[in-house]
């Protein structure tokens, strides 16, 4: 029987952060599947990233949210191209005296820094 499991990672430190980013790195992200609401205070994008839990490597659609985000800034990214397809590389946390930045980093040098107080993350496979 195949069995077929759906991944939900939440993160609240460094550590468990660095597990998202390890699935998520290669993934592929449509820059109209990024949404900063801020009044939420959330930053939430889709993807569709080979799922590195099994042998298959298939690819899934995922849910990657951050919540208590204070601040959003891109880099290199054109967001009126919303057809455009970021590859994702890594995610990387930094201090910075009580915040947060927490940096998504993309192929050809495009950035997305996050602002927030503390590290809620959440990646979350979704059904086809």
């Amino acid at each position: 029987m195949n069995k077929q499991y759906f991944a939900k990672i939440i993160a609240k430190d460094v550590q468990s952060l660095q597990i998202i980013s390890a699935c998520c790195s290669k993934a592929k992200i449509k820059i109209s599947d990024i949404k900063y609401l801020k009044k939420n205070k959330i930053f939430l994008f889709s993807m569709r990233r080979i799922s590195k839990e099994d042998k298959i490597n298939k690819e899934i659609n995922s849910i990657c949210k951050f919540e208590y985000v204070d601040m959003v800034k891109s880099i290199n990214i054109d967001q009126k191209n919303l057809d455009r397809i970021l590859e994702l590389i890594t995610i990387e946390p930094f201090k910075m005296n009580q915040n947060y930045n927490i940096t998504l980093l993309f192929k050809n040098n495009e950035i997305i820094t996050l602002n927030t107080e503390i590290i809620e993350a959440t990646l979350e496979d979704q059904n086809k």
